[in-house]
């Protein structure tokens, strides 16, 4: 089969986002690696870092990537870009390179997309509401439910709600969400993963998992059967559990993935376990959609010191995908 052909968003331009792309062009890949920038930032970024690479304006043709040459697909800056110092007015060149990305990917051009970081404040400052790349690429692609999951080695954990305000998160676990929430995620470690029969592991939403209802009512009446009525369909569910044992090595050796509740009962675990080598990957999109872990790291920018072994992972990860499909 030939090599995917992977469209990778350069982010923040004020962010490391364009850093981490120059240093990944020195590397064979084993696919057709294009970057949506704007060709003469890289070139003005990669010239502040020491980095000599061959930048070509993107064709229709696809070739495997060359170490040391850098293909792009360029939509121009609104305003100079300065390392480190954000600029509203270029939010709306942030959100052109994600549109020529996820509606590449859409009609067939792109096998998948990965993206670099972006600063949610700097896009919601100039007028436009922006939780994040899952929710914006879900409605861009029609889907109904974009389900959240990072993965770093072996463990993996998906988030039944993603950027919610702590006080909102149990009135948005209703029997529905979960219950679709858990068929993405089932679906697509199948589909996606290869994984035959995932096992999938749920946390409680509350202490203990509720210390049977006297630390909240969650766990029996929305999760505990949601899980049962899905059992009898099929799928091979673990929990609740309580989140503060869902993370042990003996829970762990019985699951493929770990679902959480809300962001920040998984994530702070996963991002310990492997952070700056963890990949997001967006669910229950009709695309493959990988991105880093990390932020924009502004004071980072331009200084070299960016690490781009989250970037390293997600880029793997979506050549990975994109062949399973």
């Amino acid at each position: 089969m030939p090599s995917p052909r992977i469209i990778l968003t350069s982010g923040e331009p004020a962010g490391i986002g364009p850093d981490l792309c120059i240093e990944i062009a020195a590397s064979a890949w084993v696919c057709d690696l294009i970057v949506a920038a704007d060709i003469d930032l890289l070139r003005q970024r990669a010239q502040q870092l020491g980095k000599h690479l061959n930048f070509i304006p993107v064709d229709s043709h696809r070739s495997a990537h060359e170490p040391g040459t850098l293909r792009v697909l360029h939509r121009s800056v609104k305003q100079p870009v300065r390392a480190g110092q954000l600029d509203t007015a270029n939010s709306r060149y942030v959100l052109d390179l994600l549109d020529a990305a996820c509606d590449g990917c859409t009609s067939g051009e792109y096998d998948a997309m990965v993206t670099a970081p972006v600063q949610k404040s700097v896009i919601n400052d100039a007028g436009v509401a922006f939780s994040g790349h899952t929710e914006y690429l879900a409605e861009r692609t029609g889907a109904r439910l974009p389900v959240m999951m990072l993965a770093a080695d072996k463990l993996r954990v998906a988030l039944a709600t993603t950027h919610l305000p702590l006080a909102s998160v149990s009135a948005a676990i209703t029997p529905s969400l979960l219950e679709q929430v858990l068929r993405i995620l089932h679906h697509d470690l199948q589909q996606r993963f290869g994984i035959a029969t995932p096992r999938i592991l749920v946390c409680g939403l509350n202490p203990h998992a509720g210390e049977g209802g006297h630390l909240g009512r969650e766990e029996i009446e929305v999760i505990a059967p949601v899980l049962s009525a899905l059992r009898n369909d099929g799928l091979h569910l673990i929990g609740p559990v309580p989140a503060d044992t869902a993370f042990t090595p003996h829970q762990l050796d019985q699951a493929d993935a770990v679902l959480a509740m809300y962001h920040d009962q998984g994530l702070p675990v996963l991002k310990y376990a492997g952070f700056g080598n963890a990949v997001n990957v967006t669910l229950g999109l009709p695309i493959v959609r990988t991105s880093v872990d990390h932020g924009t790291a502004l004071s980072l920018a331009g200084s070299g010191k960016a690490d781009a072994g989250s970037l390293v992972a997600a880029l793997e990860m979506a050549i990975e995908l994109a062949a399973n499909r």
